[in-house]
């Protein structure tokens, strides 16, 4: 299993939300965040 590093900053990153307006994780910066991540690949 690989080796996880923990208390590393995210990566910026800029996805469009359900309304179609692009939304930014440096939009959020000061705030506390979850990322929630689902791998389609498993069932």
């Amino acid at each position: 299993m690989p080796r996880v590093e923990l208390n590393i900053q995210a990566p910026n990153f800029t996805l469009n939300d359900f309304n179609g307006r692009s939304v930014s994780l440096s939009d959020f910066t000061g705030q506390k965040n979850v990322l929630v991540v689902f791998n389609r690949g498993f069932f």
